[in-house]
């Protein structure tokens, strides 16, 4: 009785880790990015990955297309849907909201302004750079969705 308890207990401990090495991928720096994701978000901008946001996040970025920022980045109900499902299953378990509101620019989340408060404000309006949500400006795996530190260069 005792030892079939252990392999229960055994059995169950590695399924959660296994469960929890998914999830984990899912948030990975180096987790790649969806095709259809990056070819339709990243034809105007570096694709951000999901875990910039959190869910309520996305989804307001996303019911927002027809005016993204200025643009009309509408796409068609068949191609939105696997973008949609690669959001809201990536997306950051910690809230990203301010005020109890949706963010919709990552730059503003309080994450985003923790990680870049060393960053001057000439930085940013430098030629180079010319805008916090140019990611590949310093981030030189933006575009594979890797952020992490050792592929920072900040340009001068």
């Amino acid at each position: 009785m005792k030892t079939r308890i252990r392999h229960r207990l055994a059995a169950n401990a590695f399924a959660v880790a296994i469960l929890a090495a998914g999830a984990a991928a899912a948030e990975s720096p180096r987790a790649p990015l969806p095709a259809a994701y990056v070819e339709e978000c990243g034809s105007c901008h570096v694709a951000f990955p999901g875990r910039m946001l959190d869910a309520p996040s996305w989804s307001a970025v996303i019911g927002g297309l027809e005016q993204h920022f200025g643009v009309d980045a509408s796409v068609d109900p068949k191609t939105l849907e696997p973008i949609r499902a690669y959001l809201a299953s990536s997306a950051r378990s910690h809230p990203t909201t301010t005020g109890g509101a949706p963010s919709l620019r990552i730059t503003e989340t309080r994450w985003f302004r923790h990680e870049h408060a060393d960053i001057a404000a000439a930085t940013w309006s430098a030629p180079k750079v010319r805008s916090a949500a140019n990611c590949s400006a310093c981030h030189g795996g933006a575009e594979s969705g890797d952020y992490s530190e050792r592929s920072v260069r900040v340009p001068r």
